[in-house]
């Protein structure tokens, strides 16, 4: 293919710089797909508060992972107080790694455009290299030092700028995700307050004294 073979020729005229950009790039999309396959594999934005809410009367029709977090918070007799250590579980399970990921892939692309900024300071001393050495080949070096400082500024930015996009993306997601959480937890809370209220005061009495 042409543009292959083009694209590879201006990718090796980057110089060395562009082996680090090549490995930076593929870590930040790797873990942004990774990311996004677990939010897509979770399906929690396309599950409707209704679904949800019948999940919690009835664990046994829950599906998916957010089913599985509902039979899990909602099983055996319930207290405000374990409703609260359950959610605090799962998201102590599930978060810090989100979370990890995505300051990952802040670093990596906050780091792309100052490789393509070395990318650059490494072209423009080929460049005066060559004005300085002079001889039949210094516009030839002068070219590619140029070249080189050009594609790996370029680059750098190529990188990162998808990147920030995918990070914002992931961000938001992990709100809604979070949101969610909170709308089932207190969802819960208010149906365990409900059933207290409604327990005879003598099996209230009883449950106090012992």
């Amino acid at each position: 293919m042409p543009q292959l073979r083009e694209f590879t020729e201006i990718w090796i005229a980057g110089g060395w710089v562009m082996i680090p950009l090549l490995f930076l790039s593929l870590l930040i999309y790797g873990t942004a797909v990774q990311l996004w396959l677990y939010f897509r594999r979770s399906r929690f934005r396309s599950i409707c508060d209704e679904t949800w809410m019948a999940w919690i009367d009835d664990p046994g029709k829950a599906e998916g992972e957010i089913g599985e977090i509902v039979r899990y918070a909602a099983a055996g007799p319930l207290s405000m107080r374990k409703v609260h250590d359950r959610f605090a579980e799962i998201t102590a399970s599930r978060l810090p790694d989100i979370d990890q990921r995505l300051n990952l892939m802040n670093v990596l692309v906050a780091a792309a455009p100052l490789l393509g900024l070395l990318g650059t300071v490494l072209g423009m001393l080929t460049t005066f290299d060559g004005i300085s050495t002079g001889g039949d080949k210094t516009t030839d070096i002068i070219a590619r030092g140029i070249s080189e400082a050009l594609i790996t500024t370029e680059m750098g930015l190529l990188v990162a700028l998808p990147g920030y996009v995918f990070i914002s993306m992931l961000k938001s997601m992990r709100t809604d995700f979070v949101a969610l959480l909170a709308r089932i937890e207190s969802h819960i809370i208010q149906r365990v307050r409900k059933q207290s209220s409604h327990k005879p005061k003598d099996v209230r009495a009883g449950s106090k004294s012992r």
